[in-house]
C-alpha cells in the first residue's frame, strides 16, 4: 500500500510531464514565425559587428539573447525547428530545475520524505501545464532563456537560505551562481533591471544577518558591483533607445485589462482556477512560516513572483506601457513554487490538497488544448497560398511597413518559394530614410504624406502591374490610410486578403486589362 500511495505522485508528474512535452512540441513545425520572432532571426542571421554595433541602434532589447540564438543557429542550423529547438530545450530544461529547486525547499523546511515527493510532483505538474510558460518555450525569443534563468536563480538562494539558517557562512560558489543569473536576466532583455531589482533584494534576504564578516560583505558588494558594470553598456542602450518607445509604442495599457493579465501570468485566465490558487498560495505561505527559514524563503517567494509585474504596471501607468504577461512570464515559477507548497497536505489530509489541485490543472488542460486549436499568432502561410496563384510577372509585393517583410520572407523560406518583394520606404532597418516611427523603432519607418506622394511618382510605384500592399497594423503605420489612397488614384483593388494583424491588397494599374473575377475572391 505503501509502495502505491508512494508511485501515485511519480505517475502524476510523468504524466503531467508528457502532456506538457506534446503541447509545447504540438504543430512547432506548422506555424510561421510571427512579426517579433522574425526580427529575432533576422538579428541572428547576421554577424556579431551587426549585433552589437547596429541592432543596439533599432531594438530596444540588449543583443546577448540574439548573439546566443546566433550561436545556436550556427550549430542547430537556422530552419524554423532548428531555430524554435532552443526555447523548446530551455522549456524543457525550467521543468527540471524547478524540480530540483521543489526538491531542496523541501529539505531546507525539513519536509518528510513523502511530503517532498508530492511538492515536487505538484511543482513539475503545474510548470509543465501552465499555458503561458508553454507558449514562451514555442517562441523565437527571450522569453523561454528569461524564463529558465529566473528558476535558475532560486538554486543558489534557497543554498544561501540554508546557510543562514544553519548560521553557516554564505556559500561562495551560490553567491557567485546567483550573481550569474542576475547578470544574465539584465542582459536579456530591456525589463531585466525590473527582474534584477527583485533578484537584489531576495539576495539581501537570504544572506543579510548579523555577523557577516569582511570577507562575506566583499563578496556580496564586490559581486553586486561587478554585475552592475557588466550591466552598464545595457543601461546605455536602453536609456538612448527610450525616447523613441517612451514617446511612441504600439503596446497599450488599461487597468481593466491588468486582472486577467495577471491572471495569465501566474496560472491562467480561469477566474475559478485563480481563486482556488489564491487561497492555495496564502495556505502555503502560511505552512512556510511555521517552518524553519520560512520567513526568509516566504519573503523571497513573494518578491520575485510581485515585485516585476507591480513595478511594470507602475511604470506603465506613470511612464510609458511596458506591461505584458509574455515579458513578465518568469515570475510564474516563484508564484507556482508557493502555491505548490499551499496544496501539500500531510496525512490523510492529502485529498484536501489535491482536489484543489485536480481543479487548476482540469483548467490548464482544458486552456492548453483552446489554445492549441487557436492556430499560428500570424498566418503567413495562409497568406502565401492565397497570394501566389494571383501574382502575374511583373508584379510586386510592397511591404509597408518594411518590418512586415522580414515573417513574409522567412514564410517563403520555409515553404522553398520566392516573390518579388519590396520594403517600403528601405530595407530594415531604415536607420538613416526620414520619417516617423509610430512603434518606437528606428529600424521601421513610416512615411508623412508628401513623401508618399513623390514614391507615386517613381517607376517603383507606376511600373508594376499589380503592387500586392502587405500592412501590419496598417492604423498604426499608414495613418488615415495615405498609402493605400495614393495608390488607388491609378489603381483598383482586385482582391484582399485579412488576418488579424496581417492585410494583403491587390492594386492594379487602372490602364490594364482586369483580372478575371475568380481571381479577384477572397477564398
Amino acid at each position: 500500500m505503501q509502495a502505491r500511495r508512494a508511485a501515485l505522485p511519480v505517475v502524476m508528474a510523468v504524466a503531467a510531464v508528457l502532456a506538457g512535452s506534446v503541447l509545447r512540441l504540438w504543430h512547432v513545425a506548422g506555424e510561421p514565425l510571427w512579426l517579433d520572432e522574425a526580427y529575432s532571426a533576422f538579428a541572428a542571421d547576421h554577424g556579431f559587428a551587426f549585433l552589437w554595433h547596429v541592432v543596439p541602434q533599432y531594438e530596444t532589447h540588449p543583443p546577448v539573447y540574439y548573439s546566443l540564438l546566433r550561436i545556436w543557429s550556427g550549430w542547430a542550423g537556422t530552419g524554423l525547428v532548428a531555430r524554435r529547438a532552443l526555447g523548446l530545450l530551455c522549456g524543457f530544461g525550467t521543468i527540471l530545475v524547478v524540480g530540483m529547486v521543489a526538491a531542496r525547499l523541501g529539505r531546507i523546511t525539513r519536509m518528510s520524505r513523502r511530503d517532498r515527493l508530492w511538492l515536487i510532483a505538484i511543482m513539475l505538474s503545474l510548470v509543465a501545464l501552465q499555458p503561458l510558460l508553454i507558449a514562451m518555450s514555442r517562441q523565437v525569443r527571450p522569453y523561454p532563456v528569461m524564463i529558465l534563468v529566473y528558476a535558475t536563480s532560486l538554486l543558489p538562494l534557497l543554498r544561501l537560505i540554508q546557510d543562514t539558517a544553519r548560521r553557516n557562512r554564505p556559500d561562495r560558489a551560490a553567491i557567485a551562481g546567483f550573481f550569474l543569473c542576475e547578470a544574465l536576466m539584465l542582459w536579456l532583455h530591456s525589463l531585466g533591471p525590473l527582474f534584477g531589482l527583485s533578484m537584489t533584494l531576495a539576495l539581501g534576504v537570504a544572506v543579510l544577518k548579523p555577523g557577516l564578516g569582511r570577507r562575506d560583505w566583499t563578496w556580496l558588494a564586490g559581486g553586486q558591483a561587478v554585475v552592475g558594470l557588466i550591466y552598464l553598456p545595457a543601461f546605455l542602450i536602453m536609456i538612448h533607445q527610450a525616447t523613441g518607445w517612451v514617446s511612441s509604442t504600439w503596446v497599450t495599457f488599461a487597468m481593466a485589462d491588468v486582472p486577467v493579465a495577471i491572471g495569465q501570468i501566474y496560472l491562467d485566465w480561469n477566474l475559478w482556477a485563480r481563486l482556488i490558487a489564491l487561497v492555495a498560495a496564502i495556505v502555503g505561505a502560511t505552512l512556510l512560516l511555521r517552518r524553519l527559514g520560512g520567513g526568509r524563503l516566504l519573503t523571497i517567494l513573494l518578491l520575485m513572483a510581485l515585485l516585476p509585474v507591480l513595478l511594470s504596471i507602475l511604470l506603465s501607468a506613470l511612464v510609458s506601457p511596458v506591461f505584458l504577461a509574455r515579458t513578465l512570464s518568469p515570475a510564474a515559477i516563484p508564484a507556482l513554487l508557493l502555491l505548490s507548497v499551499g496544496l501539500v497536505w500531510p496525512g490523510r489530509w492529502l485529498w484536501a490538497g489535491l482536489v484543489p489541485l485536480s481543479a487548476v490543472l482540469g483548467s490548464m488542460v482544458i486552456i492548453d488544448r483552446m489554445e492549441a486549436r487557436v492556430g499560428p499568432a500570424q498566418d503567413w502561410y495562409g497568406a502565401i497560398a492565397w497570394l501566389t496563384p494571383r501574382m502575374a510577372p511583373g508584379d510586386v509585393v510592397w511591404a509597408y511597413p518594411n518590418e512586415g517583410a522580414l515573417p513574409l520572407a522567412y514564410a517563403l523560406r520555409d515553404q522553398r518559394r520566392h516573390l518579388p518583394l519590396m520594403q517600403v520606404p528601405a530595407a530594415m532597418p531604415a536607420l538613416a530614410v526620414p520619417g516617423y516611427h509610430p512603434t518606437g523603432s528606428r529600424g521601421a519607418v513610416s512615411l508623412y504624406p508628401a513623401q508618399i506622394d513623390a514614391l507615386m511618382r517613381t517607376d517603383a510605384a507606376r511600373r508594376p502591374p499589380t503592387i500586392w500592399l502587405l500592412r501590419l497594423t496598417g492604423p498604426l503605420y499608414d495613418t488615415n490610410d495615405h498609402m493605400l489612397h495614393a495608390l488607388e488614384r491609378n489603381r483598383v483593388t482586385v482582391g484582399r486578403f485579412q488576418s488579424r494583424q496581417i492585410d494583403l491588397i491587390g492594386l492594379r494599374r487602372t490602364d490594364l486589362a482586369p483580372v478575371a473575377a475568380a481571381e479577384q475572391a477572397q477564398p
